[in-house]
């Protein structure tokens, strides 16, 4: 592991740092906030799973999440959305390829050999973190945006028992039946959509539901909102009579400004969780 990046935030330490990735094999970046705690012992952890285009940098820098976690002491991780590389298959569209990883392990060409961002987020990442940081692996919780949502939740509601919350920023909430979604899932994991339901939080939820609270905060000015499909993951949270809030957030839009405006009651959401034992 190499470090890219250290600097002090919020009496803590937000990091940047890279390896050589066997799940998707290149080399991948990921940035990781600790609080100060970290140095007296082991922290909680959250991870922040980004959207469309997005790197490790874009909520590390526009989502104001150090201030809220160094205030609970909750450390903070963020991933990239894809593998990366001269040698790693990419599409001229902003939405497949490099930046869109949909956080599926690819099955079909020329996707296969890197797009991996199941097994990379759910297996080879936390035990490189819990290897090389003081993190308490038995408290984590996720959360994510657009794309990362969509990865977020569906990650929470297939690893049994692994996150104690999970919450969500305008997710992609039903992509087998969305632009943002099928032509993704397709790509990546072929035409069979049996494969997709295990990547699908509406699906997900009207078969299993989360064994903890969730919460969703959804723009209605979201430009997007189409795409997105929230309505279907609210009916099928509803049905199962889930542990969970789902708020429609009036004037508010896709962008980071909505998720640093709600990130405060994002993190003490996962908090009270993640301290509830």
């Amino acid at each position: 592991m190499k470090t890219i990046s250290e600097n002090a935030s919020f009496h803590g330490k937000q990091g940047v740092y890279s390896h050589t990735s066997t799940s998707c094999n290149c080399d991948m970046t990921f940035a990781l906030f600790l609080p100060e705690e970290a140095e007296q012992g082991p922290v909680p952890l959250l991870w922040f799973l980004s959207g469309l285009t997005c790197t490790h940098e874009n909520a590390m820098t526009k989502a104001g999440a150090q201030a809220w976690a160094a205030e609970h002491g909750i450390a903070v991780v963020f991933p990239d959305t894809s593998p990366r590389g001269d040698d790693v298959a990419d599409d001229d569209a902003y939405d497949l390829g490099k930046g869109a990883g949909f956080y599926v392990n690819a099955t079909q060409e020329p996707w296969q050999p890197n797009f991996q961002m199941w097994s990379y987020i759910a297996d080879e990442l936390p035990a490189l973190l819990a290897e090389n940081f003081s993190l308490d692996m038995d408290r984590q919780a996720i959360c994510g945006h657009s794309m990362g949502g969509h990865g977020a939740l569906t990650m929470a509601m297939n690893i049994e028992g692994r996150f104690k919350s999970v919450s969500a920023f305008a997710p992609i909430a039903n992509p087998s039946d969305s632009d943002w979604g099928r032509k993704q899932l397709t790509a990546y994991l072929g035409s069979d959509t049996a494969a997709w339901a295990k990547h699908d939080a509406t699906f997900l939820m009207a078969e299993k539901g989360f064994d903890g609270p969730v919460l969703i905060d959804q723009g209605t000015d979201d430009q997007f909102l189409e795409l997105l499909k929230p309505e279907a993951l609210a009916a099928a949270i509803a049905k199962r009579r889930q542990n969970a809030i789902f708020r429609m957030q009036p004037g508010y839009d896709h962008s980071y400004f909505f998720i640093s405006t709600f990130m405060e009651d994002h993190i003490a959401f996962h908090a009270d969780a993640l301290y509830a034992d």
